[in-house]
């Protein structure tokens, strides 16, 4: 299809999307949360990696519909997919991701522009010169025919080494053009599509070390010279060898402090059960604590298609059942309706109750964080809900353990993974605020049980 034809067919059918939109909101709003839905009104999006090949299988396309607002191709935007041989460009699979997505109102994620792997064969043997030309050309190819369709795109992908270096990693573009070729990268993509977000996006980065913090330092140094990158892109995928670091957060937080959107671009956790609910639990609750990281996206909906499906990784086993882990991220997302959610109906018991307590755990000369601890009553609960009032001047930059709504400057929170407790248990959420030139402490309210 000619980007002309596309945009006119677009154009046609923007107001089907539209009322497929809205459609599928109401459908939301009556029936059990999703991802989608829950993560929406945390502000966030909720995606998945897709496969063209795959949206003819009604299960696969029903799980997506049904539970995904954004979505990224797992292969049909590379180099190799779109352009296998030089100025020919080819975008069949890709368009029929980014075309089903639009007719259920999703986002799409572009993955990726430039990356040393995937690579047709014709790129690497080319000359400096005749390789900055095709890299150019294949940006302005790619995202001029998607123009105004995408909603971030991975300009560059993985262009730094594992280890302690620091390192860019050897690559037909870093060989050839030099540490310049991704700053070129950027600038050509804004050219080509001013309205989309450009994102760097590579793994291993999740947690303060040598490969996140030479990313930081280009990102700051991006910054500070006006080239235009929005967001970063970690991968994070995690198993027992490379857990979810315990600064996981904390480095989210620091890339965001740059000027940067954050994204979690490709998650999966290997494992099963209560252990990897868990995991997950950690992961959303870190994306929901830091205010620019944007949205999550798992890599697949499935466990049997996943390329790490030996480890079922991913939210739904392969049959498409729910696993405890997607429980744990509606939970941790604010929503209701997954298998064992503490939102789920049921009879608490009339004497369901809980206290709240709030105690200060360090304090700064500009801000203090402070923790509040639930404890259940006399019968056991299966959720609960604790507001706290801060001073005007005060302002709450980060919260974790839990899931908080705003009314003014009264927070309410909600359990995220730590909603259900034994008679007499205790659990706790914590934040740090800005002092803002009030010292004074926050006020808890009364905790109330279900």
């Amino acid at each position: 299809m000619s980007m002309i034809v596309r945009r006119l067919s677009r154009a046609a059918t923007a107001g089907l999307v539209a009322a497929a939109a809205l459609t599928a909101a109401a459908h939301s709003a009556e029936a059990a949360d999703t991802l989608g839905s829950a993560a929406a009104g945390q502000g966030r999006y909720f995606g998945t990696a897709v496969a063209a090949s795959h949206l003819g299988e009604s299960d696969y396309a029903a799980t997506l519909d049904r539970e995904f607002s954004s979505v990224t191709p797992e292969n049909e935007m590379k180099w190799d997919a779109t352009e296998p041989s030089r100025g020919s460009f080819t975008f069949t699979s890709a368009d029929r991701i980014v075309d089903h997505a639009q007719s259920q109102g999703m986002d799409v994620r572009g993955h990726t522009l430039v990356w040393h792997s995937q690579l047709p064969s014709w790129v690497s043997p080319l000359g400096a010169q005749d390789l900055r030309t095709a890299m150019n050309a294949h940006i302005n190819g790619l995202m001029g025919h998607y123009k105004g369709e995408i909603h971030s795109w991975d300009v560059v992908n993985e262009a730094f080494q594992d280890g302690g270096s620091g390192a860019r990693r050897s690559s037909p573009f870093q060989d050839k053009l030099g540490d310049g070729f991704i700053e070129e990268a950027f600038r050509t993509a804004r050219a080509a599509d001013p309205a989309a977000k450009l994102c760097y996006n590579d793994y291993n980065t999740d947690g303060v070390n040598a490969k996140s913090n030479a990313v930081y330092d280009m990102v700051k140094d991006f910054k500070s010279r006006g080239v235009p990158i929005d967001c970063v892109g970690f991968q994070s995928h995690f198993n027992s060898n490379s857990p979810v670091p315990s600064d996981y957060r904390h480095n989210l937080q620091r890339f965001a402090d740059l000027g940067v959107d954050v994204q979690i671009t490709e998650l999966d956790i290997e494992g099963s059960g209560s252990a990897q609910a868990a995991d997950y639990t950690k992961v959303v609750e870190a994306c929901l604590a830091v205010s620019r990281c944007t949205g999550m996206t798992v890599w697949g909906v499935t466990d049997k298609y996943s390329w790490r499906s030996g480890g079922t990784p991913l939210l739904f086993d392969g049959d498409y059942n729910e696993k405890p882990a997607y429980g744990a991220v509606l939970s941790a997302l604010g929503g209701s309706g997954g298998p064992g959610d503490p939102g789920d109906p049921g009879d608490p018991g009339d004497g369901a109750s809980c206290t709240a307590m709030y105690t200060r755990t360090a304090d700064w000369s500009s801000g203090y964080n402070g923790q509040v601890t639930i404890t259940a009553g006399a019968e056991p609960i299966s959720s609960w809900t604790a507001t706290v009032t801060l001073p005007a001047q005060q302002s709450v930059s980060s919260l974790w353990n839990g899931t908080p709504t705003w009314s003014g400057n009264v927070m309410t929170v909600r359990p995220s993974w730590n909603g259900p407790l034994a008679a007499g248990a205790s659990t706790s959420f914590g934040f740090t605020a800005a002092k803002n030139g009030s010292d004074a402490a926050p006020t808890v309210g009364t905790c109330t049980a279900s």
